[in-house]
């Protein structure tokens, strides 16, 4: 199951139309003591959940391609993934929002919804559905255990 945006470059076409939705918009500023500061620790806490997330994998000797979730081998279900089914995802969230707080325009937030429901429906969905295929009855229960974002 091949997918033709890799994340990455999803994040960062989310993060230009940010920028020119900050930069082209005449409305929507915002300022507030610390918004710069916060932005920075929302990227240290996105940071800090990727490479959690991204450890787990490699030491469960499992792919961290999200282009190829049919090449996936162990279902990690413990640490962090405990508390979110997707914490690369929501890593990539996190860092959109930093990147919102930077620029200081209220409605990219909508675009970090956007991104939310692009993920689900583009990339989560296809890699849920590999998954089932793969685990079946224990990818189930997990669903139903953890939730996919937060």
């Amino acid at each position: 199951m091949k997918w033709k945006i890799p994340p990455a470059v999803v994040l960062f076409v989310f993060g230009l139309l940010m920028y020119l939705l900050a930069e082209f918009l005449p409305f929507g500023y915002f300022d507030f003591f610390g918004r710069h500061y916060l932005a920075i620790a929302f990227v240290v806490f996105a940071i800090v959940v990727v490479t959690i997330a991204l450890y787990q994998f490699y030491t469960a000797k499992t792919t961290i391609d999200p282009t190829r979730p049919d090449t996936t081998n162990k279902l990690v279900v413990s640490g962090i993934y405990a508390y979110t089914r997707n914490p690369m995802y929501l890593g990539l969230l996190l860092i959109l929002l930093a990147w919102g707080l930077w620029l200081g325009n209220a409605f990219n937030t909508l675009l970090a919804a956007a991104f939310v429901a692009y993920m689900n429906r583009f990339q989560i969905a296809r890699e849920e559905q590999a998954l089932n295929e793969i685990f079946g009855k224990d990818f189930k229960q997990y669903c139903l255990l953890v939730r996919r974002w937060f």
